[in-house]
């Protein structure tokens, strides 16, 4: 299959999907918006060390100069790390970034789009987007929801940020088939701590597990993403009760300052930073990284199978 002709591969996506190698999709707001220089290029760095490592080739998704870039180097990396005033994408952002020749970082959503777009069935991000606190009155829901529900990729993540509604978001994603696996416990991951306490759909501890259960969807023609919920390593999760009071006062301070919409999240995630003693971009790296493996596993599994649900058994 031919490229799209709006994509543009980097040499080692490129060969990686001529020889069929695995490709994992990573996204980049989380270098743009989600943490600081330089600590986002560390982990960027990292992140796809690991995802090599595991056997598998990474594909970091940014619009530069216009041209949606299916894997970066190294120089595009740092570019995108020391932006000031790089888009944050969406769906409805995308078409704009590119028609217009902008910078951009692409969201969970736009992630999912331009993956699929490129036939990468695998994209390993920190949290999903999910039902804002508060959504009754404000509406606030992202759009990372609505492209789990109708783009087929895989998403591992460590469940949802907990600055979010965790149980409408959960509601939000069985409302529209999207299913929720989990690793190595029943219960869906809060982000920057293992348990939320709300079940998931499944839990499918192995990749080859995940993989099969994948196939079968998709094989079925429900066209749903798939989360696969990843907790946080313990040692490296930040205690429950912190988290809940950190949140509280962000969200306060968030409301006072009138901060809404996609300003949100990066308000959130920098003060929660700064209230933590930068505890929580430590987690926030250490999960990611762990994320990393998870989906370069799984993007293993996936294309070791041959793309149908009944050769599995």
């Amino acid at each position: 299959m031919s490229p799209h002709p709006l994509l543009h591969l980097s040499p080692e996506v490129a060969a990686a999907r001529d020889q069929g190698r695995a490709i994992v999709a990573l996204e980049s707001t989380i270098i743009a918006h989600g943490m600081p220089w330089p600590e986002n290029l560390g982990m960027a760095r990292e992140v796809e060390a690991l995802i090599r490592s595991e056997g598998a080739t990474p594909a970091t998704i940014a619009v530069i100069d216009g041209r949606i870039c299916i894997g970066l180097s190294d120089s595009e990396l740092q570019r995108l790390a020391r932006a000031p005033d790089a888009m944050k994408l969406s769906r409805r952002d995308l078409p704009y970034a590119v028609a217009t020749g902008q910078l951009g970082a692409t969201t969970v959503a736009a992630t999912m789009i331009c993956a699929h777009l490129a036939g990468i069935e695998v994209f390993v991000t920190g949290g999903i987007g999910g039902v804002h606190r508060g959504a009754e009155t404000s509406f606030d829901i992202s759009a990372d929801l609505q492209e789990l529900a109708r783009t087929p990729v895989a998403v591992v993540c460590a469940g949802a940020k907990s600055i979010l509604d965790l149980s409408l978001t959960l509601e939000y994603l069985e409302t529209h088939g999207v299913p929720v696996i989990s690793i190595g416990q029943l219960n869906f991951a809060a982000f920057y701590t293992p348990d939320s306490g709300l079940p998931a759909d499944f839990r499918l501890d192995t990749a080859e597990a995940q993989a099969r259960f994948i196939r079968t969807q998709w094989a079925l023609g429900l066209t749903a993403g798939v989360v696969v919920s990843n907790p946080v390593p313990e040692d490296a999760a930040m205690p429950r009760a912190d988290m809940d009071r950190y949140i509280q006062q962000a969200l306060q301070e968030a409301g006072q300052r009138g901060i809404h919409g996609k300003a949100v999240t990066p308000f959130l995630l920098a003060r929660i930073k700064e209230l933590s003693g930068g505890r929580s971009l430590a987690t926030n790296i250490a999960l990611v990284q762990h994320n990393a493996v998870v989906g370069a596993r799984l993007a293993r599994a996936l294309q070791q199978s041959s793309g149908n649900a009944s050769s599995l058994s």
